[in-house]
């Protein structure tokens, strides 16, 4: 009688070579599920242009640098304490000069993104509301982190900040 026991000389009847055998099946089943997802669910984050871009980070980072310091701009990013999925939240930018006056006639966009899904960045232009203050009224989809960029442009000075915030489930 064949029966599935230590005893048993057959390789395919010893449970310790079935264990075996089901352990390297399920290991190998859940690295091909994970390269299937890895494939399916691509958030697409590589730039095309990296390496030229990596290459030039030293320059730009020295450049903004030199520009921050000329202009003397002060970029205050004022989030809302929550920030709730699917729900429409202002978002506030004060903007004062180097001798604290605010910043007018500027052109102030802020871009919303995800460092795990580029699908769902959000570029939006941002209202001059009064004396330096500009507002953005939007609702970012999904729950998580995002970055905001606002960029402020006024003729042809131009300067950058960036903020990380949290976005709550509903």
């Amino acid at each position: 009688m064949m029966l599935i026991s230590q005893g048993n000389k057959q390789a395919m009847r010893n449970p310790w070579v079935l264990g075996w055998l089901g352990l390297l099946i399920t290991v190998l089943a859940v690295n091909v599920a994970f390269i299937v997802t890895a494939f399916k669910t691509n958030p697409g984050l590589v730039d095309k242009n990296y390496y030229e871009k990596g290459r030039a980070v030293e320059e730009h980072f020295q450049e903004r640098l030199k520009a921050r310091n000329r202009l003397g701009w002060d970029i205050n990013v004022q989030t809302p304490s929550e920030v709730v999925a699917g729900k429409a939240t202002t978002f506030h930018v004060n903007i004062v000069d180097k001798v604290g006056m605010p910043l007018n006639g500027a052109e102030v966009t802020m871009q919303a993104y995800r460092p795990s899904d580029a699908s769902a960045d959000i570029k939006i232009n941002m209202d001059f509301v009064t004396n330096g203050i500009y507002q953005a009224r939007f609702a970012l989809p999904l729950k998580g982190i995002w970055d905001l960029k606002v960029n402020v442009t006024r003729g042809d000075d131009e300067l950058n900040i960036s903020r990380r915030i949290h976005v709550q489930v509903p």
